[in-house]
Order: structure tokens, then C-alpha cells, then sequence
């Protein structure tokens, strides 16, 4: 589910809180952080469950027209396309996310009219209509319907932004990444998978990513003056601390980097932080990084402090 970038991330949001808050202890930032991804499968638990509190405000709906005291014709015979979606369905019965969202005490009660809202959206949108007019029904469509609605209105609604940076600062941040991994769930499901059938897990490779994190963050810190030696150095006419924050931690986390993993080569972990500079940092800030590494990279070349394993790794 994580990919390396996004890590990167959570470690840089947890440096830059730890530099901010200056008398937090090692221990305690990198139980923050650890927390903080684990935080993401929460989200993940929330978006695979929405959906399907749609279906059960739809249900309720017709069941509260039928009772009027003057029902249509519409209402005796409602349309169940939506209620009966089978993938919404599916998932209703999914083992895993239900023992999932039930452990971790993941759900939308208390939400309801937030939910009601959610489902007035979506309900107008010309895809709710197509689907809901259709004259005949296929699995294909009842999934497809789910994932264009998700995809294209719900995961981009102001309020459901707003719901999730509300739980949890750094959410916001991560809700891209989370919702494509939902998509990607959504789209795994076939006519035939049971109730068995597996959602994603939140690290690809915990052996190599939970090392990779903690390494990179604990050195990142215990090598920081070192590095900022080394940035000052190179910072021609500027004093270290006119350079932006952000920048500065970008630019130890890079170097922390190429010393500690022997297998990425360098030029992918300056692209990386130089990628991320972009969306967490100033305007220019990724050509500056880009110089002040290219300077630092080739002095810690030529004293032996990066070493790769491979041929071209290092270049």
C-alpha cells in the first residue's frame, strides 16, 4: 500500500514537527511517526466502509416511502439498482474489512447527516443517474458505478476533506494515496470472489519499508550536524539559518540517504527529495536543493562516506 515517496513524507512531517517542538525525545518522534502511518489504515478502513452506508441510506429511504400515507406508484415499487449493488454487497460481508474496521474501531456512526449530505451529492450526479436508468444491470456496472462515483465526486467533496483533516492533520496529505489504493480494491473484486476476498495490507514489504523508515528517520537525526555542517559549507553567501526549514531537513534526510542505503542509487534519492521539495517547500527551493546536493554529494563521494553497491548506483 505505501510506496518509498510517501514514506519520505511521514518521515519529513515527523523531522519538521521534531525541529519545531525541539525538547521531544528520539523514542517519542519515532513512535509519533510509526503511529502516524499506522494512522493511514484507518483511513484506508473509512473509504472502503463509505460506500456502503449510501446503500443503507437508499434502503432506509424506500422503506420510509412505502410507510407514507399517501405512497406513488414509485414508491410501492421502487428502483433497487443502487440497494442491491453486488460489489457494495461484497463488501458488506467482507471478513476482513469487517474484523478490520471492528478491531481498529473504524466506522461512520455519529456521521449521519454528514453521510446524508455524501449521499445527496452523489445521487444528483449525472453517473448516479445513467446507472439508476439503465434498462438492464451487470456486475461490471454496479462496480464501475462505485468506483466513477468514489473516484470522481466523493473522494474530491470539500466535506469529506474536511472530515478527515479534522481527525488527523496529516490526513489531508494522505488522502490521495489512500484513495487510489481503495480504487485499486474496489477494482480487485469479481463477480465470483466470496467473502474471503483480500483488501490491500498497508506495507508492500514490511521487512525492507519498516527498516527503511526507521533507519532513515534515526539517522536523519543523529547525523543532523554533522550534515548541516556540510550544507553550510556548500551554501555559498547564505547563512544556515536563512534557509527554509523545510529545506534544510529535505536536504539531511537526501543525505542521510545515500549513506545509508547502499542499494538506491544516488541519483534516485536526488530526484526523490527534489520531487518533494516541490509540494512541501518555496517555488525555487528544488533548484537550490538540487545545487547544494549535486556540491555535497560529490565531496562525500570523494571521502569515501558513500559507498554503493553495484555498478552505476553511484552516478
Amino acid at each position: 500500500m505505501l510506496n518509498r515517496r510517501h514514506l519520505r513524507i511521514k518521515i519529513l512531517q515527523t523531522l519538521y514537527a521534531f525541529h519545531q517542538a525541539k525538547d521531544q525525545s528520539l523514542a517519542k518522534a519515532e513512535k509519533e511517526l510509526m503511529y502516524n502511518i499506522q494512522k493511514m489504515y484507518e483511513m484506508y478502513l473509512f473509504l472502503m466502509l463509505v460506500m456502503n452506508e449510501f446503500s443503507e441510506i437508499a434502503a432506509r429511504k424506500i422503506e420510509d416511502n412505502k410507510k407514507k400515507r399517501l405512497p406513488t406508484a414509485e414508491d410501492l415499487n421502487p428502483n433497487m439498482r443502487f440497494v442491491e449493488n453486488k460489489l457494495l454487497k461484497q463488501l458488506s460481508e467482507n471478513k476482513e474489512l469487517n474484523a478490520a474496521s471492528e478491531k481498529q474501531k473504524v466506522n461512520w456512526m455519529g456521521q449521519g447527516e454528514l453521510l446524508r449530505k455524501f449521499y445527496k451529492m452523489l445521487t444528483d450526479t449525472p453517473e448516479y443517474r445513467a446507472y439508476m436508468d439503465a434498462p438492464e444491470g451487470s456486475y461490471e456496472a454496479d462496480k464501475e458505478v462505485v468506483v466513477r462515483l468514489f473516484k470522481r465526486h466523493l473522494i474530491n467533496y470539500p466535506d469529506l476533506h474536511e472530515f478527515f483533516e479534522e481527525r488527523s492533520i496529516y490526513w489531508v496529505d494522505d488522502l490521495d494515496l489512500v484513495a487510489s489504493m481503495t480504487i485499486k480494491t474496489f477494482k480487485s473484486f469479481e463477480e465470483n470472489s466470496d467473502e474471503f476476498h483480500e483488501l490491500l495490507p498497508l506495507w508492500k514489504e514490511p521487512e525492507d519499508e519498516m527498516p527503511f523508515v526507521k533507519t532513515l528517520f534515526r539517522q536523519a537525526l543523529l547525523q543532523s550536524a554533522e550534515h548541516e555542517a556540510l550544507i553550510k559549507k556548500h551554501t555559498d553567501n547564505w547563512e544556515i539559518d536563512r534557509i527554509a526549514m523545510m529545506d534544510v531537513i529535505l536536504m539531511k534526510m537526501a543525505l542521510t540517504e545515500a549513506r545509508e542505503f547502499s542499494q538506491i542509487p544516488v541519483k534516485v534519492t536526488l530526484n526523490e527529495y527534489i520531487e518533494i521539495a516541490k509540494y512541501y517547500s518555496t517555488p525555487k527551493s528544488s533548484n537550490f536543493i538540487n545545487g547544494v546536493l549535486d556540491k555535497v554529494f560529490e565531496e562525500m563521494k570523494t571521502d569515501g562516506k558513500i559507498k554503493k553497491l553495484g555498478r552505476g548506483l553511484i552516478s
